[in-house]
């Protein structure tokens, strides 16, 4: 039995955004600290999308650059220009899609512990609290305003720093957020929802709580997808399939879409897609995956080509099977026998 953290606070409702000032001078009048660390996703440096006038010269902007996938050197580089400008914030707020707010994450990680954000890739590493954080999804689908993971590329593996430290304090859901998002990024990032959700309820390592919460989302982006459209819906789907897969467990698809990050540079939310597309044997709900996808006149391209070299498949397939925790989740415990390196490469010629 396991004793789940959740986030401790949210707040729900168009327009909501609003009120993240006045969460961050409570926060300042708790702890008697002046400034907050705003780490925001490049996609809204320019625009006149946030209203962000409350903003004093005690805080620090960060915008992050989420073209590719966060790496721990990148990670690290923006955690020491927090350091050097505002070491003790009495918040850190993460405003984007999943990368923006896995990068908030991992700085408030490394606001508190020594050593670089490499050495925290894996479970229950970081030893001291973080600092106090705000998520602020942008977008509807990966989860990571309510998960325990943030998800980094590292010198040697992409692998997510997995700690109740990781868990967001506040969250605020503003569907008004949404708009911006382009369509297909939009339905790649709500079907990495979707995934999270067929992953947990298929796993052997969720509970009662887990299955509802991740049957009910998966219900609902259905609804969403294959009936009428509903941001506000769509973003609590988002959060109940955040919350049962960081009280279970990813499976099969999450460590393919890791070798394919990793070595041939595809964003996560893609990757899962195209992952997911070619694990119809292991998950039945890849049929209604693949009805949305039509419906939403989404075309998944072939991405393991003749231009793909055999060392590039080997890289691929042994980065899959370095995420032990998820494919013991997938298999159980005697996952290397079921679940070899020939046959990952087998279905990383399907992708």
């Amino acid at each position: 039995m396991k004793n789940s953290k959740l986030v401790q606070y949210y707040m729900l409702g168009k327009g909501c955004f609003a009120r993240l000032p006045e969460l961050l001078e409570q926060r300042e009048k708790a702890t008697s600290l002046s400034g907050s660390v705003l780490v925001i996703d490049h996609f809204f440096q320019g625009k006149n999308i946030l209203d962000l006038s409350f903003l004093s010269s005690a805080d620090l902007v960060i915008w992050a650059d989420t073209t590719h996938e966060p790496t721990t050197d990148y990670v690290d580089e923006l955690a020491d220009k927090v350091k050097a400008s505002l070491p003790r914030p009495s918040a850190i707020v993460g405003i984007g899609g999943g990368s923006a707010l896995d990068i908030a994450k991992a700085i408030s990680v490394l606001l508190t512990n020594p050593g670089k954000s490499a050495e925290y890739q894996g479970w229950d590493l970081v030893k001291n609290p973080p600092v106090y954080k705000i998520g602020i999804p942008t977008i509807a689908g990966t989860g990571a305003e309510f998960t325990r993971t943030a998800v980094l590329t590292g010198p040697v593996k992409k692998l997510g720093i997995n700690s109740d430290y990781s868990v967001y304090e506040q969250v605020i859901l503003d569907a008004d957020l949404l708009k911006t998002v382009p369509h297909e990024q939009f339905v790649y990032t709500a079907m990495d929802c979707f995934v999270h959700n067929c992953e947990s309820l298929l796993g052997m390592q969720n509970d009662a709580m887990t299955i509802a919460m991740a049957q009910k989302s998966s219900d609902m982006i259905k609804e969403v997808f294959l009936g009428e459209m509903d941001h506000e819906k769509l973003l609590i789907a988002s959060s109940m399939g955040g919350l049962a897969i960081a009280n279970s467990n990813v499976g099969i698809c999450h460590p393919f879409s890791y070798g394919l990050g990793y070595v041939l540079g595809l964003h996560h939310a893609f990757a899962i897609c195209v992952a997911f597309n070619q694990l119809g044997e292991y998950y039945p709900e890849v049929e209604t995956f693949k009805k949305i996808l039509h419906k939403n006149n989404i075309v998944l391209p072939k991405i393991i080509t003749d231009g793909i070299t055999s060392e590039q498949l080997d890289h691929m397939a042994e980065l899959t099977l370095m995420n032990e925790k998820p494919l013991s989740n997938a298999f159980g415990p005697d996952w290397r026998n079921v679940f070899g390196k020939d046959r990952v490469i087998e279905l990383l010629k399907r992708m």
